[in-house]
């Protein structure tokens, strides 16, 4: 692609820069065109090609020709270029001269000289316009290459990387040479030279450019829709550093719920040292305006939960109105699971993520785990099948994943032992190394307990976690059921004795079950410097595990749904189908009042929502209402409501609720990035370009970006 006009001697970017635009598609359209600027060796290239490489500038198009109801500057389907200078128009098959001579032939020697030396002038000039336009486009060939290769999620460096010279074979010095085999000039000119076409150095320059570019592409995008909530995700490692990944979530223009990933922030560090320099990196260095911040959601594990704690704390702080709320991609259980900082729970937690990875590498193993549970439940073939589809799923990451957990428990425990003993020599050495590695944590009295406890105490959270996470009647309802949930929990708070002594039954039980003997964890005993027997099983497993196990749950639910953010979630009373199903009661404005410092017009909300309430409450023979956010919010006439449409693009930003199946994919993209990318090839920049790919940056704006960033680079190449 060429960033300056194909027009022979266009001077277009020295005084007045003007807009650049493909030649169209259209055969007919491009062969007009081509004849029209004069470039007789582009009449032997395609359509295709010259839409793809080649430019004509805004200044040979009338105004008529550009399209005034486009917010940027785009042109009529039907524009043609007309106006040219003297030189690029044909008359009788040959070229005008550019200027008629005027003047008097017989003006002094001294005039010639003048005007000769201008023209000398003039000459250096092109020269100098010439090279600078090289320039461009061998940065514009190897950002092309670079987006490419970070769009398909293929690392730059490597496999050839370890050579000392530069990048040797990497995929990216490969892409160049073949775009020299196919006439790439401009490359093979700069390779002739200077013996390379780009140094590793000059490959991080470009690779932080184009970070750059696309983050300031998603901040400005966010702040055309004004509004927004801050989301992120567990701990990633990359090169050996812990990064936290950073999502927004906003509803756009087109009132479609949208996530982008914004990037990795260095974790390195504690308490509010490290939460000052997060916020401050997000602000100053992103962009992001928090002031606009609504909400804010956060998932880690219990090692790195406190300082996630300090942070979503600071940033309350500072900014109030960002609501702290579950994640919707995570289940509210396992949520709730991942930040208890005990050993036990975490034992169970990190068990959970390797059977989905040990599963995740034969379909045979299922087979094998299938086996299992016929074998465990021979007069239940209803309950072995529906407990086979189960595990079939992501079953770890289920709002009821410890029930099924107890459930296929000793089916589970059979089949890694079968396939560790190996005894027909199916699997290979790492497959039987793994399936050791859980059999031992299964085997871990420790892991049945801890298993137990969360079971029975998750039991009373679980229907509230999988409506809030629902459709929009479930989230409704379950908003006005969280009292009641908070209550069940505190009695069983009140009475944990009494629970406790049931759970370690039934813990015992299950671990008689498995031959696996009752005792207080040896890391205990070794902290503390007991000998084993000095202290009862029960009464340690009651203080470390039962009581914190509850008090956390309390303690987290009560933060997650604050009366504000119950108060949000009961405004999906404004979805027509919720409205239609309570249409003897109208919604209560005291809910959607929460957003009232940030809708158009609050006197006359009153009205409005009755008059909302009123439009939705008769339902006619065989009409169907809206039954989520996303279908009201698509409503052709939800615009003459300017209230209703405030509070439900208000709604939509909430990290709480589901997003629809079309809109929910940069969570997508993020966790095949990371799963899939080999850890020493993950880059925090080229992750950004892989999961924006769609974010629309221009590749002249990269080029422009990088000369004013790096103006040196220029002299030295």
């Amino acid at each position: 692609m060429q960033n300056h006009c194909a027009v022979p001697n266009c001077t277009n970017g020295k005084s007045d820069p003007q807009p650049l635009f493909r030649f169209p598609h259209d055969p007919e359209r491009c062969k007009k065109w081509v004849e029209k600027c004069q470039r007789q060796d582009l009449l032997e290239k395609s359509p295709d090609q010259l839409y793809r490489y080649y430019r004509l500038c805004g200044k040979h198009f009338v105004t008529s020709s550009i399209d005034s109801d486009a917010q940027s500057t785009v042109l009529k389907d039907d524009a043609v270029p007309t106006i040219f200078d003297a030189p690029s128009q044909p008359q009788n098959g040959q070229v005008k001269r550019s200027k008629e001579t005027t003047k008097d032939e017989t003006e002094s020697k001294g005039r010639k000289k003048i005007k000769k030396s201008q023209a000398e002038t003039n000459k250096d000039d092109v020269q100098t316009i010439s090279e600078e336009e090289k320039y461009k486009e061998y940065l514009n060939s190897l950002f092309e290459v670079l987006v490419l290769l970070g769009e398909q999620s293929i690392p730059p460096t490597g496999p050839g990387d370890n050579k000392q010279d530069g990048l040797g074979s990497s995929n990216f010095q490969a892409l160049l040479e073949y775009r020299m085999n196919c006439g790439d000039e401009v490359l093979k000119t700069r390779y002739d030279a200077n013996k390379e076409c780009c140094s590793s150095a000059q490959l991080n320059q470009l690779i932080e450019v184009c970070e750059k570019c696309i983050r300031a592409k998603l901040t400005e995008e966010f702040k055309q829709n004004v509004f927004f909530s801050l989301i992120t995700d567990d701990l990633v490692k990359i090169s050996g550093e812990w990064f936290l990944p950073v999502f927004v979530r906003y509803v756009d223009q087109s009132n479609y719920q949208r996530e982008r990933f914004v990037g990795f922030l260095s974790f390195e560090g504690d308490g509010d040292a490290l939460a000052e320099r997060l916020l401050s990196e997000m602000t100053d260095k992103w962009g992001l305006n928090m002031e606009q911040c609504r909400g804010q959601a956060h998932s880690c594990s219990g090692t790195h939960f406190s300082k996630i704690k300090t942070f979503a704390a600071k940033l309350m702080e500072r900014y109030p109105m960002a609501l702290l709320t579950l994640r919707s991609t995570h289940t509210l259980n396992m949520s709730l699971a991942s930040g208890m900082a005990l050993s036990g729970v975490q034992l169970v937690m990190c068990t959970f993520k390797k059977i989905e990875s040990f599963f995740s590498q034969s379909p045979s193993l299922y087979l094998e785990l299938e086996h299992a549970i016929s074998i465990f439940y021979p007069e239940k073939e209803e309950k072995a099948n529906e407990l086979k589809e189960i595990c079939r799923s992501s079953w770890t990451r289920r709002h009821d994943s410890f029930e099924v957990a107890v459930e296929i428990l000793e089916a589970l425990l059979l089949c890694v032992d079968s396939v560790h003993d190996n005894e027909d020599l199916r699997w290979n050495d790492q497959v039987t190394h793994d399936a050791l590695e859980i059999s031992k944590a299964l085997a871990d009295f420790e892991f049945i307990m801890a298993l137990v406890v969360l079971k029975n105490a998750m039991t009373l959270t679980r229907a509230f976690g999988k409506n809030v996470q629902g459709k929009a009647a479930d989230v409704h309802f379950a908003a006005n059921s969280l009292k009641a949930v908070l209550h069940s929990l505190k009695e069983v708070s009140d009475n944990i004795d009494v629970y406790h002594e049931f759970w370690n039954d039934e813990a015992v039980n299950l671990a008689a079950a498995l031959d696996i003997p009752v005792k207080v964890p040896r890391s205990f005993l070794r902290k503390h410097q007991l000998e084993p027997g000095t202290v009862r099983p029960e009464s340690y497993y009651k203080e470390h595990l039962s009581v914190p196990v509850v008090n956390h749950v309390i303690k987290e639910v009560s933060e997650l749904f604050c009366e504000d953010h119950l108060k949000a979630l009961r405004c999906l009373s404004l979805v027509p189908a919720v409205i239609e199903q309570h249409k003897s009661t109208e919604p209560e404005e005291e809910n959607v009042q929460v957003f009232k410092d940030d809708i158009p017009n609050a006197g006359t909300l009153s009205a409005e929502l009755h008059c909302w309430w009123v439009k939705w409450s008769k339902k006619g023979k065989g009409e169907t209402f809206p039954a989520s956010l996303h279908e009201t919010l698509q409503l052709a006439d939800v615009k003459f409501f300017p209230n209703m449409l405030a509070v439900l693009r208000l709604m939509g930003i909430l990290p709480t609720l589901a997003l629809e199946e079309s809109c929910d994919v940069m969570y997508k993209r993020f966790k095949m990035y990371t799963e899939n990318m080999p850890d020493k090839f993950k880059s925090k920049s080229l992750a950004l370009l892989n999961m924006n790919y769609d974010v629309g940056c221009d590749l002249g704006s990269m080029v422009e970006v990088y000369m004013k960033t790096y103006p040196d680079r220029e002299e030295l190449s």
